[in-house]
């Protein structure tokens, strides 16, 4: 969120899908009923520090974090919110004063807060709760907007792949030492991420399409859901047909995986530095692009999605529910999500961030790993385009590399190191192009400096830090 949004949010006036909240010192209980009423109609933006006339006022410094992890705790507690809702707060500083800004996203499901429903209409939040014909109306909104909530009330837990449910906690819960699903069974689960539903309009009771694209077993997922295929292929050497192809139609959670490794085993992982610390750009750039691809990506139509590795770009294509047509500027716009309830599971599991995040990072790791600009195209086909650096620029780089210090060469591995615990002389000869005698020599000076260590044999040796 740039200065000058936040001016036009602030110029703009209180709304449907903007709130202000004067919230100094702590959060008030009016924010979770906006929460609510913005995830029930067509999401929005909630700014805390600000008076209901657009003054800001600013929040307490002292009580910023305290806000921020009050706000992140109870919008993933089910006793308040249900489902639970993976959101924070952003800082913001405006002629020195502290604001902060979260944007909501309209939800699939029906949204509640301390067990009742709010709808937002004009610049207020309304209960609904005892409107029978307000909350039936929600209802059929939201079932007809998002696919993913379709109920398949014949599917069981034996059509899931239950083993799955320890991973899933895990992920959850290495990123949250105190996630909510730390002490919930697989039932649960499905229920608190709303993979499981009871819709009181029609009746149906079940598993619905999101819950068996994360978890379904792969007979089950082509019985529900036919688009969820992706082809991923490498078109280097053979461009009219393929050097290496991966016909990848089993489940999303698993699905992710296949399509990281494959873009780890055929782009290149060049070292990228980040102050003095080596970050992995390609990592960043396949998280963004394999996420996008699984998570906002529209499932009614049997279109199978596409990843093609190019000499000179990393490609992707697949089906959309779009809002509106053409290139999307980092700069300008409102993120909206295609599959709310699957990119929020993503986001518990480490796998995506908050809405909108993802493209800014895309922008920001593409410039580092290839000078250039990424494309994301929306329309009904959306479209990820990652440039490659060109062989001439590749040539460019490995003799600056080439050329550069021992000292900064050290750096470099010490800095690899850091990331990925050992490293081989054959992984460092390819990555940072240089021939294996002098990659041995800088291991070797770097073994008597005593910053790192050598083990196993000769052949099968591998350096990790001391």
């Amino acid at each position: 969120m740039t200065i000058e949004r936040i001016k036009q949010l602030l110029a703009d006036g209180e709304g449907l899908t903007i709130e202000y909240k004067e919230c100094v010192n702590g959060l008030s209980d009016g924010v979770w009923e906006t929460v609510c009423s913005f995830s029930n109609r067509y999401g929005g933006h909630l700014i805390l520090g600000v008076k209901d006339n657009g003054i800001p006022v600013g929040v307490n410094p002292n009580a910023v974090q305290q806000m921020k992890k009050n706000f992140a705790n109870t919008l993933n507690n089910p006793q308040k919110t249900s489902p639970s809702l993976f959101l924070s707060l952003d800082e913001i500083t405006l002629d020195g004063m502290l604001l902060l800004h979260s944007h909501i996203p309209v939800s699939s499901q029906i949204q509640s807060c301390s067990g009742k429903i709010f709808d937002r209409n004009e610049d207020g939040d309304f209960d609904i709760t005892n409107s029978a014909d307000l909350v039936a109306q929600l209802s059929l909104r939201k079932s007809n907007q998002f696919t993913e909530r379709e109920i398949f009330p014949y599917a069981t837990l034996d059509d899931l792949r239950l083993d799955l449910i320890e991973r899933v906690k895990k992920m959850a819960v290495s990123r949250i030492s105190d996630h909510p699903w730390k002490d919930m069974d697989a039932m649960e689960i499905f229920k608190s991420a709303g993979l499981y539903e009871d819709d009181k309009r029609t009746g149906k009771k079940g598993f619905n399409l999101a819950g068996i694209l994360l978890f379904g077993r792969d007979e089950v997922v082509r019985s529900c859901a036919p688009g969820c295929v992706t082809d991923a292929i490498l078109r280097h050497n053979d461009i009219d047909r393929y050097d290496d192809r991966r016909y990848i139609e089993t489940n999303i959670i698993e699905a992710y995986d296949q399509l990281v490794d494959f873009i780890a085993k055929h782009a290149n992982d060049p070292f990228v530095l980040i102050g003095d610390q080596n970050v992995s750009a390609r990592s960043w750039i396949a998280r963004e692009m394999v996420s996008n691809l699984l998570a906002h990506r529209e499932y009614s139509k049997a279109f199978n999605a596409k990843l093609i590795i190019e000499r000179e770009r990393i490609y992707s294509e697949n089906w959309n529910r779009s809002n509106e047509y053409g290139r999307i500027d980092p700069e300008n716009f409102t993120p909206q999500s295609k599959n709310p309830i699957i990119a929020k599971f993503f986001m518990n599991i480490g796998r995506a961030d908050q809405l909108g995040s993802g493209i800014r990072n895309l922008y920001k790791y593409t410039k580092l790993y290839s000078g250039g600009e990424p494309e994301l195209i929306e329309g009904d086909i959306f479209k990820t385009i990652i440039p490659l650096a060109k062989t001439s620029e590749k040539q460019a780089n490995n003799e600056r590399i080439q050329s550069s210090s021992t000292g900064e060469k050290k750096l470099a591995i010490a800095s690899y190191l850091k990331s990925h615990s050992k490293v081989t002389v054959a992984e460092l000869t390819g990555i940072m192009n240089l021939s294996e005698g002098r990659i041995r020599a800088i291991l070797l000076e770097m073994a008597k400096d005593g910053i790192i260590m050598k083990i196993g044999r000769t052949k099968s040796a591998h350096y990790v830090l001391k």
